[in-house]
């Protein structure tokens, strides 16, 4: 064996990162990374959100990842009433086994809803996005073989990356998005979004690999279940190359001001993904923002090598309210 089980470990997280891209628990709490149909579909001037995710924690530092978004709509007066026109930038950062391998992204997000009936209650909404990103690979902090010598680890390798250790490539994303709602105060989704359309090269050694698409598929809602309570639920499979996953879920928010438009309130629910964890979830919400916190506890064999520890995850979402509330329901996160 040419290499040491810390290149062998870090390489394999590069063929996964090509594989499998990041993803978050709380996918309902990061819109452009699940949908770029989603950009400027909220009720609101604009709106921020932020996630960040430790998983596996047992393995120290092996997989963190932190995403911003900012989207809003525009237009409002150029545009017909109640159809949305919106735009959006987001950003991604992903350090894999202690910042070995590191990923970066930057994307523009676009999107246009088109209301199907004079309330604005239906609509329905396609998005497409531009993405540069980076890939860096560390090789300071790696250890090789061949460089083993009767004084440690104090030769030269001959095991070099052909491709040089950085990586960079344009990539194309797209979704559509129908949203309904009967009475003007629930709400229900659902959408469906491709990342990696032109599938881009990327690799650090030897052959260039393609980037495999990322199909999406999900839904979900918003219910009155009484005068001061709802019910939030959304659902998600998603395929990437032979990796899938299904995660499935609801919370239960008590308003504590009895305010519909403007909510002070408390968020208590979980989520499965199937097959892998099961992911308790508490959320708190008021004057507009909503803080949610999370962590996967691992049901599958990996546990007994997580500790069942599969990783916390926090989301932050801001929405900017105007001066009055006009009332047209749509997809909350």
């Amino acid at each position: 064996m040419r290499k040491s089980i810390l290149l062998g470990f870090a390489l394999l997280l590069s063929v996964l990162a090509h594989a499998q891209d990041p993803h978050f628990s709380q996918f309902f709490a990061s819109p452009l990374t699940l949908n770029p149909a989603f950009t400027g579909k909220f009720e609101g001037l604009w709106r921020l959100a932020a996630n960040h995710r430790d998983q596996w924690p047992s393995i120290p530092k092996a997989y963190v990842t932190s995403s911003a978004s900012l989207d809003f709509p525009i237009l409002k007066s150029r545009v017909p009433q109640n159809d949305v026109f919106g735009v959006g930038f987001s950003g991604l950062v992903d350090a894999s086994a202690n910042s070995i391998l590191k990923l970066n992204y930057g994307s523009v997000s676009m999107s246009y809803h088109k209301s199907l009936d004079e309330n604005g209650y239906n609509t329905i909404g396609a998005g497409f996005q531009g993405t540069y990103s980076s890939l860096s690979l560390d090789v300071t902090k790696l250890t090789f073989e061949d460089q083993l010598t009767q004084n440690g680890f104090t030769g030269t390798t001959s095991d070099i990356l052909t491709n040089g250790n950085n990586q960079s490539y344009f990539d194309v994303n797209a979704g559509i998005l129908y949203s309904g709602s009967t009475n003007g105060r629930n709400n229900f989704y659902i959408g469906s979004s491709m990342y990696h359309i032109n599938r881009p090269k990327v690799s650090f050694k030897d052959k260039n690999w393609f980037l495999a698409g990322r199909v999406t598929i999900h839904a979900g809602g918003s219910f009155s279940i009484s005068e001061n309570l709802m019910l939030h639920t959304s659902v998600i499979h998603q395929i990437q190359n032979k990796a899938s996953e299904t995660t499935v879920g609801a919370a239960i928010a008590a308003n504590l001001n009895q305010n519909p438009d403007n909510p002070s309130s408390v968020y208590l629910g979980g989520w499965m993904r199937f097959n892998d964890a099961v992911i308790p979830y508490v959320g708190l919400e008021f004057g507009g923002l909503r803080i949610g916190a999370s962590y996967d506890l691992n049901i599958s064999n990996l546990k007994a090598a997580t500790a069942s520890r599969g990783g916390s995850e926090i989301s932050i979402i801001y929405i900017k309210k105007p001066t009055e509330v006009k009332g047209i329901p749509c997809p909350k996160f």
